[in-house]
């Protein structure tokens, strides 16, 4: 089961505020825990929605929107993530509160979310093949 940990971004986050020693240190410590487990499949930070591009598609079969960030509402922007493949939602959840606070000064917020197995969208074999085949190309398995 894989599963993403959503860090939210916060004011600071968004103003480009680069974190602490200590913090990055604490979160190389988590990041070397989460590997020697042999269940981290990826984990970075984002620059800030000031360099963001969103797309939205406004109307159906219409043609999309092109918005550049900032974007206004904080709550809703991702500041980074880890990915992390594990047995269980419980490990799942254990591996998430042994994050360090994201941001520090109390102000991080970690949203985890379970990532569709391919086969739980469609059960189409021939899609499922075609699919398995990009992962293949891109050194993962399902």
């Amino acid at each position: 089961m894989r599963f993403m940990m959503v860090v939210k971004a916060t004011k600071d986050s968004e103003a480009g505020v680069m974190p602490t020693q200590e913090l990055v240190e604490a979160m190389t410590r988590y990041n070397e825990e989460l590997s020697k487990a042999g269940v981290l499949v990826a984990a970075d930070g984002l620059h800030p929605s000031s360099d963001a591009i969103r797309i939205s598609y406004p109307e159906p079969g219409g043609k999309p929107k092109v918005i550049d960030g900032p974007f206004a509402e904080t709550k809703e922007i991702i500041a980074g993530f880890t990915m992390i493949e594990v047995k269980s939602r419980e490990e799942a959840i254990e591996w998430a509160l042994r994050m360090p606070d994201p941001h520090g000064f109390g102000e991080g917020e970690i949203e985890l979310r379970q990532i569709f197995d391919f086969a739980e969208i469609t059960a189409d074999p021939e899609l499922q093949a075609r699919e398995n085949a990009i992962r293949e190309q891109l050194g993962r398995d399902k």
